[in-house]
């Protein structure tokens, strides 16, 4: 099994934009969206292992008024078509500014998916593009995986604890001791 210290992963919560999907800024159109590389697989073996699958995603969009709550759901659907189902989905509509505790890297999505998914957050994992990610991750006392992109500032690599090089790695990383 693992070790000790290390709860088992119960489930692995990924990004959506940047990590899961290219990237599109405020994108409310669901015709934008285009799965990264390797995310159907990687999230097929993470289905085939039993382990829960989630996203988490800021969308600020929303409370800039450049995007509806329904915007983001019908995005959200065509991700679900393009990578298969997820067993949760937390988005938070809040701007940096709303002083929110979901806003990533404040932990409030994290916990909220745990408790949805009945796991404790040392029983999670979070695989994201940027330095938020992972603090959300490490707020919220769960694993913190970074997959730089083009868009990940340095000091935000240097800064975490796990990097990998793509999303099959990212979870070889996580699933290692299993």
């Amino acid at each position: 099994m693992g070790s000790s210290e290390t709860p088992q992963l119960r489930a692995v919560l990924f990004d959506r934009d940047g990590t899961l999907v290219v990237d599109v800024p405020y994108n409310g159109d669901p015709g934008l969206v285009r799965a990264m590389p390797e995310a159907k697989r990687v999230l097929d073996s993470l289905r085939a292992r039993g382990l829960a699958v989630g996203v988490l995603s800021n969308q600020s969009g929303i409370a800039r008024g450049l995007l509806t709550g329904a915007d983001v759901a019908s995005v959200n659907a065509r991700v679900e078509e393009l990578l298969g189902p997820f067993d949760v989905w937390e988005v938070c509509p809040h701007g940096p500014a709303d002083g929110c505790r979901c806003r990533k890297p404040a932990p409030g999505m994290v916990h909220s998916a745990c408790q949805r998914l009945g796991i404790h957050p040392s029983e999670a994992a979070l695989i994201g593009d940027i330095g938020s990610d992972v603090g959300a991750a490490e707020a919220a006392g769960a694993r913190g995986v970074l997959v730089p992109t083009p868009v990940t500032r340095s000091e935000e690599i240097t800064e975490a604890k796990l990097v990998a090089r793509d999303l099959a790695g990212a979870v070889d990383l996580l699933l290692g001791d299993l």
